[in-house]
C-alpha cells in the first residue's frame, strides 16, 4: 500500500512545484535524503508541510557563490527567497524502516527570459478548468499562470502568502468557478490591502458581488469582474418554478404523493385546488429588474401571463417596459400594495441588512406570495414563518437561505413553503459561462481592451 501511494508522490510534487523554472531530475526517497533540484527563480513559492502525511522539508543553498562571493543564508520550509540562483534539496520522510524508492519527475525546461519571464502573472484560484480548455490554452500562451493547492486557499494561509509575496507580482485575479476559489471567506480591505500595487482586475464566478469590497477594489484601482449573464438562463427558470409553485400549492401535491399514502393522494387531489390559482393576470413585483430579473419578467409575462410591476434604482428603457408591460415604481413602498407575489433579485444591498422584515411584509396584501432567488440574507426569515403562520402570506419559495448549508427548521416544516438548494443557477451552461467569463475578462483587461462584464 505505501508502495502505492508513493508511486503517485512525482506527480503531486511537480505540480507542487509548478510555478519553479524546471529542468529534468530525478527525486530518490528514502529516509532522510532526496536528491537535489536545481532551479532560478526571483520568487520562491510556498510548499506544503506535508505530501501524503509524510513530512516535507526544503533545504536552500547557494548553487554558486555570489553577494560578491559570499553565500547567503536561508532558511527551511515554506518561506520566500528572492536570490537569483539557489539550489534546493527536498526531503521527504518516509515511515522508519522503509526501502528506498527512485522515480522521475516530469519537468519541463527552464522558460528564456524572453518568453514567460516578463509575461503577466494571473492568480488562478479554485478548480481547474473543464468546460472551456481552448479558452485556457490560449490565456496560458499569453500569461503566466499561478495556481495554489486548496490548503493555500484557507484564509490564514492565504492571507500568509500575499504578506510574504509567495506568488510574485501577479496582475490578475481570476476565480472562474463559483463553488471553488472562494476558501479564503470575503475580500475585503484586509485582503485587499495586501494584493500586489499592480493587480489590475479581479474576475469570479457568481452573479453578484457580495463577497468582494468593491470600493476598496475600485480605491486600488482595481477593476471586479463578476459572472453576470452566465447565469441569467437558469436562474430565471428556477424563478418560474417558484412562482408556479407558490400559486399552485405545488410542495403540498408533491409530498403526498410520494407519501404512497391514498388517503393523502385523494385529500391532495380534491383540497388543494380550492387554494391554488392560475399566476395569469396576477401582479408579480420584482425587487431589482437587472439582468436576472428583467430575464425573469419576461419568462412570467410570456409564459404565465403576469402583469409586471418592479423598483429598481435604475428605470429600464421604455422600449424595455413596454416589451413586458412593466411598471416602474420609484418607491418600493408604493408597490408593495399592489403586489400579489414579491420577487427579489437584487443583490444583497441594503447595508447588510435585510430587505422582507415583518414591516414591508405588513405593506403586502393579505393572502399574497413571496419568492426569493437572490440571497437568503435579504430576508427575516422568522418574520416570514410568522407570516405565513399567520396566514397574512399564502406560500413562499426560496432558492436561497439566510445560513447556507442550513435551513430554517420552522420554514422546512411548512407545506406552504417551496425550497431548493441554491440551485437556481446550477446547470451545465452555467458552468461554463462562468469559466468563460472570468477568464476572457482577465484576458481582456490584460491585453488592454475592455471588460465583458464589471
Amino acid at each position: 500500500i505505501l508502495h502505492s501511494r508513493l508511486m503517485s508522490l512525482p506527480t503531486l510534487v511537480a505540480e507542487r512545484l509548478n510555478a519553479f523554472d524546471r529542468i529534468d531530475h530525478t527525486l530518490s526517497l528514502s529516509k532522510k535524503w532526496a536528491r537535489p533540484l536545481s532551479f532560478a527563480r526571483q520568487s520562491v513559492p510556498c510548499l506544503p508541510s506535508t505530501v501524503m502525511g509524510l513530512p516535507l522539508h526544503m533545504e536552500w543553498r547557494p548553487q554558486e557563490p555570489f553577494n560578491n562571493g559570499r553565500s547567503a543564508g536561508f532558511k527551511n520550509d515554506s518561506d520566500s527567497f528572492t536570490p537569483s540562483n539557489i539550489k534546493a534539496t527536498a526531503i521527504l520522510e518516509p515511515p522508519p524502516n522503509q526501502t528506498n524508492f527512485v522515480m522521475p519527475i516530469a519537468m519541463s525546461p527552464p522558460p528564456s527570459p524572453s518568453s514567460s519571464s516578463h509575461r503577466p502573472r494571473i492568480l488562478f484560484l479554485g478548480d481547474d478548468i473543464h468546460y472551456n480548455p481552448d479558452i485556457y490554452k490560449r490565456l496560458t500562451s499569453q500569461f503566466d499562470i499561478i495556481h495554489p493547492s486548496p490548503a493555500d486557499l484557507q484564509r490564514p494561509a492565504f492571507l500568509q502568502h500575499l504578506r510574504d509575496g509567495s506568488w510574485g507580482q501577479f496582475q490578475a485575479i481570476m476565480r472562474p468557478s463559483w463553488h471553488t476559489g472562494g476558501e479564503m471567506g470575503k475580500w475585503d480591505r484586509e485582503m485587499i490591502e495586501l494584493l500586489p500595487r499592480g493587480v489590475k482586475v479581479s474576475a469570479s464566478a457568481g452573479a453578484g458581488y457580495d463577497w468582494v469590497d468593491v470600493a476598496c477594489l475600485a480605491e486600488h484601482g482595481i477593476l471586479y469582474c463578476n459572472g453576470a449573464g452566465a447565469s441569467t438562463e437558469a436562474v430565471g427558470d428556477m424563478a418560474l418554478y417558484h412562482i408556479i409553485s407558490v400559486f399552485r400549492n405545488m410542495t403540498s401535491s408533491f409530498l403526498a404523493a410520494r407519501s404512497m399514502d391514498p388517503l393523502q393522494f385523494e385529500n391532495a387531489h380534491h383540497g388543494l385546488p380550492a387554494s391554488s390559482y392560475n399566476p395569469r393576470n396576477h401582479t408579480l413585483g420584482i425587487v431589482g429588474l437587472g439582468n436576472i430579473g428583467y430575464a425573469i419578467a419576461v419568462k412570467a409575462h410570456r409564459a404565465f401571463g403576469m402583469k409586471i410591476l418592479y423598483h429598481d434604482i435604475v428605470r429600464k428603457s421604455q422600449e424595455q417596459e413596454d416589451d413586458v408591460g412593466a411598471h416602474f415604481y420609484p418607491r418600493v413602498e408604493d408597490m408593495l400594495p399592489q403586489t400579489d407575489c414579491l420577487l427579489l433579485a437584487t443583490p444583497s444591498a441594503f447595508g447588510g441588512r435585510p430587505f422582507l422584515t415583518a414591516d414591508v411584509i405588513e405593506q403586502l396584501p393579505t393572502g399574497s406570495r413571496f419568492v426569493n432567488i437572490a440571497r437568503g440574507s435579504l430576508v427575516d426569515e422568522e418574520a416570514l414563518a410568522d407570516a405565513l403562520e399567520s396566514g397574512h402570506l399564502a406560500a413562499a419559495g426560496l432558492d436561497v437561505h439566510a445560513r447556507e448549508p442550513n435551513v430554517a427548521k420552522r420554514l422546512a416544516r411548512m407545506e406552504s413553503v417551496t425550497m431548493t438548494c441554491h440551485t437556481g443557477g446550477g446547470a451545465v451552461e452555467t458552468k461554463t459561462g462562468f469559466e468563460r467569463l472570468a477568464m476572457e475578462n482577465v484576458e481582456r483587461v490584460l491585453s488592454g481592451r475592455e471588460a465583458l462584464t464589471g
